[in-house]
């Protein structure tokens, strides 16, 4: 298992291995859950080779952020028209343009930090957040009754703070006063279980018809407070 991880923080490496599981993943976590809209600004912190904005439309003003320089040089090679790549920690992250982004966004991040570094994630994107604005996060998530195999994926996984919902809820719920959030267990092609979070910057922000507030086999949605 040490010898997989170690392969896939080789972005060529880590980039095949997530084809062949993500399924639709990254595509419907955008359509539904970022609720994105022309010409906004997106900070994408813990962004890996940043293979998310091929899922983004041109217009949106994104940047990312990552401790990997291996993952930001490919980033940048690759997706270096549209958006900026920066190498740094979330922990040493400056940030220079205060209460500017529409979406602050820590995908399959939070599972890898310590308490501790969650909250000082969850400060920073808060302190980025235009008033209205969100912080949406997604991670493995174990759950009761969830597949074995998801479970053994998720014991076996790179990041060792992957929590169950009721861990994340309350560590997210210290910074962030209002936490939606929905369980996935069909994101993709292999059992696995999500945890996916949607934390408005202010109360109200997210008031109004909620496409993906839904109830089925596959997920449940709940507001937290």
């Amino acid at each position: 298992m040490q010898r997989v991880r170690k392969l896939l923080s080789v972005s060529a490496v880590y980039r095949a291995f997530q084809s062949l599981i993500d399924g639709n993943a990254r595509r419907d976590y955008v359509r539904q859950y970022l609720r994105l809209e022309p010409g906004m600004r997106v900070l994408d912190i813990g962004c890996g080779p940043g293979d998310i904005v091929s899922y983004l439309d041109p217009s949106i003003d994104y940047t990312g952020v990552d401790l990997s320089a291996a993952y930001i040089d490919s980033a940048r090679k690759k997706f270096g028209t549209r958006g900026r790549f920066l190498n740094e920690s979330v922990t040493d992250l400056t940030l220079r343009e205060p209460g500017s982004f529409d979406r602050v966004m820590a995908n399959g991040l939070i599972h890898h930090l310590t308490d501790a570094e969650v909250h000082t994630l969850l400060d920073v994107a808060q302190r980025a957040l235009k008033p209205g604005g969100w912080f949406v996060s997604i991670d493995g998530c174990f759950e009761s009754g969830q597949s074995k195999i998801a479970r053994y994926l998720l014991g076996h996984d790179r990041g060792e703070h992957v929590r169950d919902r009721n861990a994340y809820l309350a560590l997210v719920g210290e910074v962030f006063p209002h936490v939606e959030y929905e369980i996935r267990h069909d994101l993709m092609q292999v059992p696995y279980t999500h945890i996916i979070m949607r934390c408005p910057q202010s109360a109200g922000a997210l008031e109004g018809p909620i496409e993906f507030l839904r109830q089925s086999a596959a997920a449940s949605m709940v507001r937290a407070a």
